[in-house]
């Protein structure tokens, strides 16, 4: 385990393809979404204290959110918890964490990933993560994570790579935002094509050359302000910073234009739980494909995801492919296939019959 290695988790989003038991003010990170005793951040930060020093591993998230990683991560020290005023997706959560810690570590190797993942061949995963990390070490490389996918999968994004690259790491020919059926098959019958995993691998003094490359006007903001991270100005610094900040993703910004993009391909199973979709893919199911998580009776009914409180009885009878959610205040009852609906939901819900809903 090398000191010079570091994690950076990014637990900010609201997760409203989970709603209603993914909401504003408790976002799914924060949730045992799959029974075992843990949220998902816990689980994530678990998985990563075996592959860098646990002082090593900087949290991300909302100002909203501080009361609840203290609470779930109370071992954390007050600088590996970096807090956002505003939302402005992935490219500058990155820079922020990635530009504090190249203030403190001119060597770091920094594996940056999603807190609401779930992994389940952890001994698989961290052969990926530390091929990735021995490559990007010693080069400038870019490195992402791609899964060998299994299905057509439309609700993720996906990585071609070189096929006549014998490498472990393969360059990456281009990134496809989540495609319609149609081409998700056709990405899956052609053998180059990966899941986009949204784990990325690389030094910090790497990422942020690209960054002066291609974002050159958040690399401006965040290394305006290098000077005050670690200390008490940090937080003042980072507010005003945001104030000015585009909101553009990593992948769009970064990832797509840079020419030193790489991919390990990685073969552990692995959801980016981003929807109640992706939950019923990998519970266990009943004779009907029915995954049920409640004190319920279903009837006739099929490929469905019933979820609820053990304090309320759920009756289900004649569905097909439908959630039934129960969770405090709301009650869900839709297609299950539906998530692209979800916001729509949530901020009909909140403008309707307000934010305590949402």
């Amino acid at each position: 385990m090398e000191s010079n290695n570091y994690v950076v988790i990014m637990a900010g989003g609201i997760g409203s393809r989970f709603w209603p038991y993914s909401r504003n003010n408790h976002p799914k990170q924060f949730h045992d979404v799959l029974g075992t005793g843990k949220s998902l951040l816990q689980m994530t930060y678990e998985r990563f204290k075996s592959i860098v020093p646990a002082e090593n591993i900087y949290i991300v998230s909302n100002e909203l959110y501080q009361g609840l990683i203290r609470s779930q991560l109370p071992e954390l020290q007050d600088y590996q918890i970096l807090l956002e005023p505003n939302r402005r997706n992935t490219a500058p959560c990155i820079a922020y964490a990635c530009y504090k810690i190249l203030q403190r570590d001119k060597e770091a190797c920094i594996v940056v990933t999603p807190s609401d993942h779930a992994i389940f061949n952890e001994e698989a995963f961290h052969f990926s993560i530390d091929k990735a990390i021995e490559h990007a070490q010693g080069s400038e490389k870019l490195i992402t994570i791609g899964i060998q996918p299994h299905r057509p999968e439309t609700g993720y994004g996906y990585i071609q790579y070189h096929d006549n690259d014998m490498n472990e790491v393969k360059k990456v020919k281009t990134f496809t935002e989540k495609p319609q059926l149609d081409l998700a098959k056709t990405f899956l019958e052609s053998g180059d094509f990966v899941w986009n995993a949204g784990i990325f691998i690389w030094r910090a003094d790497s990422v942020i050359k690209a960054y002066e490359q291609h974002l050159p006007d958040i690399a401006e903001l965040f290394d305006n302000i290098k000077d005050e991270y670690y200390k008490p100005g940090e937080i003042d610094a980072i507010r005003d910073a945001y104030s000015h900040c585009k909101i553009i993703s990593i992948d769009y910004g970064l990832m797509e234009k840079a020419s030193n993009v790489y991919v390990v391909l990685g073969d552990f199973d692995w959801s980016d739980l981003g929807s109640w979709n992706s939950l019923h893919d990998i519970k266990e199911k009943d004779n009907n494909e029915n995954v049920v998580d409640a004190n319920a009776l279903v009837y006739d009914s099929r490929n469905c995801m019933v979820k609820g409180e053990k304090d309320k009885l759920i009756v289900v009878q004649g569905l097909n492919g439908y959630l039934v959610v129960d969770y405090k205040d709301v009650m869900l009852v839709c297609e299950k296939d539906q998530e692209h609906l979800f916001r729509q939901f949530v901020s009909d819900v909140k403008a309707k019959k307000g934010a305590d809903y949402a």
